[in-house]
């Protein structure tokens, strides 16, 4: 697997404890970890930052994942950063949506562990 120390993510959500854990468990593993906590924070990280991967939640305040994702996909400066999505929307339309707005991943948070998570992140980022 590719090196990936020096890469950075974007975590966008609203939840500041699921937030903080994802945070230190990606940092572990030697990424430099952004935060939001909306929807509209999330995009203007994204614009300045430039993240090499977002772990985005969906239902965030002032602005919701899909929005956000739309907002990127228009944006040819946005467009090829890779997304994962994090959220409770488990329904078949719901990834679905976020699979055709170009989600790499869709992850359910209920079903997944958080070392499975990371697995991902790094397979992802040493591509």
């Amino acid at each position: 697997m590719a090196d990936i120390t020096g890469k950075n993510i974007l975590v966008i959500e609203d939840d500041m404890f699921l937030a903080q854990l994802l945070t230190n468990r990606i940092a572990k593993v030697g990424v430099k970890v952004l935060r939001a906590s909306d929807g509209d924070d999330g995009l203007k990280m994204l614009k300045e930052e430039k993240p090499d991967l977002v772990l985005l939640d969906l239902i965030l305040p002032k602005k919701s994942g899909f929005e956000l994702l739309e907002e990127m996909r228009a944006d040819p400066t946005l467009q090829e950063t890779p997304v994962i999505i994090i959220s409770n929307l488990g329904q078949e339309s719901d990834i679905a949506k976020g699979k055709e707005l170009g989600a790499v991943e869709y992850f359910i948070k209920a079903k997944t562990s958080i070392d499975d998570l990371v697995e991902r992140v790094k397979v992802i980022l040493s591509k």
